[in-house]
Parts: structure tokens; C-alpha cells; sequence
């Protein structure tokens, strides 16, 4: 009997040798989740979730937003399926409570993420299996149609679950008096991805030989291969155990956790938080999904007229992002929340009267989209970092998804009521649709006049 010759071994163990210092950073990161950790740890927790934003962010440029929509448009979809599409993000955030209660609960903070994260990113590839083998001959757009949908509903109620409980980890993780200029730096390199990777990213579909949906399936590929990598960098940030902080408050964490949950209602601080919050998100929502239809619709601009004014919008932000940060951290959020959010108020009045002609076209216009881009930057990130400040210890996941469940089922309302009046002409079309947008934002105000930072 003839015995197979044995092959040369790879040189695993030169291999190994190479990953071995990455392997140890993961392995002793996620030996046991802590509650102290070293200035080093942080400053690599805080590199991580910076690259871990860049990447996410291309995984969700393809699997939301104007790509996915282009996507199912030319598969077929109805405006139905198309709005069931723009509303799942705002549908899911009531789950964030329920992520909130059972994320503190666990024992380690990326565990949760990661097992939330994992799965939902990796449903996608069902899809790419789905573009290849699909016959577009016959009645397969239909299953796709519906399946891409549901993806996204599961993408968003696995991120609506996990929302609340990523905000606590990074919390705990950036400085008190270094999160307006760390969020403010990691906002803006997510905004650079964006800015720069999603035109990339639609000049690659359009011009695919193959067509636009085997142009697709290359890039939802490429996206997430991209969402798994952010996840990989998760494994490089300092964890944190939820259950230690309740056990260091309420020793009898069994029978006190559930009233720690739900401490936030006893917040009167907190309340008046939210009641700004909701107001402002109603308001926003009111007109905002309106003024590139009203700029289609009623002014008459072509599709690429309004993208470019949507990637000055991008830019301003990036631009701006930084300098709101650096300020946050020496006056605090809500002095910043209050000026910008006046000029947010007055934005809308300044689109009553524009019309088509050169003066609005080549200056109203793109001045408009830049000074929205430049105050939004303040509002987003502030709101964000009032929401830490406000959040109390040892469970803070309580207020950030009371305050996501809030923003969602406000905006919902918001895009509702404006689409209603917007096409009812009660208010005298978008004019009147503008001016009461800007009438509530100011309104919103009112009670963060009242909050303490």
C-alpha cells in the first residue's frame, strides 16, 4: 500500500508570530469587562471606535438611504414598499427600551453588541446569494423586493436594540471633558466616508457594465466586508460590565434593578430634556424631508442640482463639526443647542419667496443648504453629549433609549403630519408648511431654557 507523500507544513508559526501582539490585545481586552481603565486602554478604545465609525459608516451608505432605495426602484418596488423602506428606522426605535432593560442585564457591553451587530450584518450576504442566483426573467424582483425590506426592518431593530447600550459603552469610555472634541472628530471623519465613499460607491453601480444590480451586489459586498471589520475593532475597545455598576449602588441588585431602570421618570431634569427633545424632533421632521421635494417639485431643479446642494450640506458639516466640539467642552452643550437651535427655527422662513431664478439657484440655495449643514452639526452632536451629561449612573441606557424611543415616534408623527399638510394645501402648501416648522422649532426651545447641564 503506497502512503501519500507528506507536504511541506505553511509556516504557521512565523505566521502566528506576526498577529501574535494583535491577539493579545484582543484576548486580554476581552479577559473580563472593567471598570477602571488605563489612560493607554483608552486611547486605544477611542482609536478603535474612531475607525469603527469610518467603516460602519460604509456598510450603512449600502444598506440604507438613497442606495438601497435606487436598489429597489429598479427591482420594481412600489412607493409603498419604498416608504415601509424610510420608515423602519423610525419604527424600530421602540425598541430601544427593551434593548436598554435587557442590555443592563448583561455582563459585558461588546458581548452584547457584537451579538446584536454580528447577525444582522451578515443576513446581508443573503441577499448578494440572492442577486446571483435570481432570474430576473421571470417574477423573481417580487421575493427580492420584499426580502430587502425586511433585512432592513431586522438591521434596524437589532440597531435600535443595541442603540442605547453602545451609547453607555462609550460613555463610560470618553472623558466628561473630552467627549464635544472626540465625538466632534469622530463625527467628522464618519462624515467624510460618507461624503466621499457614497458618490464612489453610486458612480460604481451606474456605471457597472454588468447593470445596476450586479453593480449593487458588488458593492453590498464590498459594504459588508466593511461592517465586519467595524465590528472586529470593537474587540480593540476597554469593556465594561453594566451589572458592576448596579452592584456597587444596590447590593440587592435582584430585587432593585428593575426600579433603577426606571429611575429616568423620576428625573424632572430628564423629563424637561425629553419634552425639548420631542418637540424639537416633530418640529424638524415637520418640514425638513420636505425641502428637497419642494426644491423638485415646486422650483423644478433637476435630481444633480439638488445632490450637490445635499453634498455642500455634508461638507459644512464636516467643516464645522470639530470647532462645535472644541466649544462644547469649554461652555457646555446647551448654550450651544440654544443659539444654534434659534438659527435652525429662522432657516425655514428663509425658504418662503425662492423660486426659480439664477439669484436662488447659484446663491440662495447652496447658502441655505451650507448654513444647515453648519447649525445641524451643533444640534446633533450637542444633543448627543447633553444626553450623557443628563444620564444618570449606574444604568444611563434607561435615558438614552427613552430619549431614541422619544426621537423616533416624534419624527414618525412629524413626517406624517407635514406630508398631510404639504399635500393638502391647508396651510397654503409648502409656504405655510415652512413657516409653522419654523413657529414649533422655536416653541421646541422653550423648555431647555429649563434643563441643568
Amino acid at each position: 500500500m503506497l502512503k501519500t507523500p507528506s507536504l511541506p507544513r505553511p509556516p504557521f508559526s512565523a505566521l502566528s508570530a506576526r498577529f501574535k501582539p494583535i491577539l493579545e490585545v484582543i484576548s486580554q481586552s476581552a479577559i473580563a469587562p472593567t471598570d477602571k481603565p488605563t489612560k493607554a486602554a483608552i486611547r486605544t478604545s477611542l482609536k478603535a471606535s474612531t475607525l469603527d465609525g469610518v467603516l460602519s459608516t460604509l456598510f450603512s451608505g449600502a444598506t440604507s438611504g438613497v442606495l438601497l432605495s435606487n436598489f429597489l426602484l429598479d427591482l420594481g418596488a412600489t412607493n409603498i414598499e419604498i416608504g415601509l423602506l424610510a420608515a423602519s428606522p423610525m419604527i424600530a426605535n421602540f425598541l430601544q427600551p427593551v434593548g436598554a432593560y435587557l442590555a443592563d442585564r448583561a455582563t459585558s457591553r461588546r458581548n452584547y453588541i457584537l451579538g446584536l451587530f454580528l447577525p444582522s450584518r451578515l443576513l446581508w450576504l443573503t441577499l448578494v446569494v440572492g442577486l446571483i442566483f435570481a432570474d430576473f426573467s421571470t417574477n423573481a424582483a417580487s421575493p427580492l423586493i420584499h426580502w430587502t425590506v425586511m433585512l432592513a426592518l431586522v438591521t434596524n431593530a437589532f440597531g435600535a436594540l443595541g442603540g442605547a447600550s453602545w451609547v453607555s459603552w462609550m460613555m463610560a469610555i470618553v472623558p466628561r471633558r473630552l467627549r464635544g472634541r472626540y465625538f466632534g472628530f469622530r463625527n467628522s471623519a464618519a462624515s467624510l466616508s460618507d461624503l466621499l465613499g457614497l458618490p464612489l460607491l453610486g458612480f460604481f453601480i451606474s456605471h457597472w457594465g454588468g447593470g445596476s444590480l450586479q453593480g449593487y451586489s458588488f458593492v453590498l459586498t464590498f459594504a459588508i466586508i466593511a461592517g465586519l471589520l467595524s465590528l472586529i475593532c470593537q474587540a480593540f475597545k476597554v469593556d465594561f460590565n453594566p451589572q458592576a455598576a448596579t452592584a456597587e449602588l444596590a447590593p440587592d441588585s435582584d430585587s432593585k434593578q428593575p426600579n433603577l431602570f426606571f429611575q429616568c421618570f423620576k428625573d424632572v431634569n430628564f423629563l424637561k430634556f425629553i419634552l425639548y427633545y420631542g418637540l424639537l424632533m416633530f418640529a424638524l421632521n415637520l418640514s425638513g424631508p420636505f425641502f428637497s421635494i419642494y426644491l423638485l417639485k415646486e422650483v423644478g431643479l433637476e435630481l444633480s442640482q439638488v445632490t450637490l446642494y445635499g453634498s455642500l450640506m455634508a461638507g459644512a458639516n464636516l467643516v464645522m463639526l470639530m470647532r462645535w466640539g472644541k466649544l462644547a467642552d469649554r461652555i457646555g452643550s446647551r448654550p450651544i443647542l440654544l443659539c444654534a437651535g434659534i438659527a435652525v427655527a429662522l432657516l425655514p422662513l428663509l425658504w418662503i419667496g425662492t423660486g426659480n431664478n439664477p439669484l436662488c439657484i447659484w446663491l440662495g440655495f447652496p447658502a441655505l443648504y451650507i448654513a444647515l449643514g453648519a447649525t445641524w452639526s451643533a444640534m446633533d452632536l450637542c444633543n448627543n453629549n447633553l444626553q450623557m451629561a443628563l444620564a444618570a449612573s449606574p444604568q444611563p441606557s434607561s435615558y438614552f433609549a427613552i430619549a431614541g424611543a422619544t426621537a423616533g415616534l416624534c419624527s414618525a408623527l412629524g413626517t406624517t403630519v407635514g406630508g398631510f399638510l404639504a399635500e393638502s394645501h391647508i396651510l397654503g402648501g409648502f409656504a405655510g408648511l415652512f413657516a409653522l416648522s419654523a413657529v414649533l422649532r422655536l416653541i421646541a426651545l422653550l423648555p431647555l431654557v429649563f434643563v441643568r447641564e
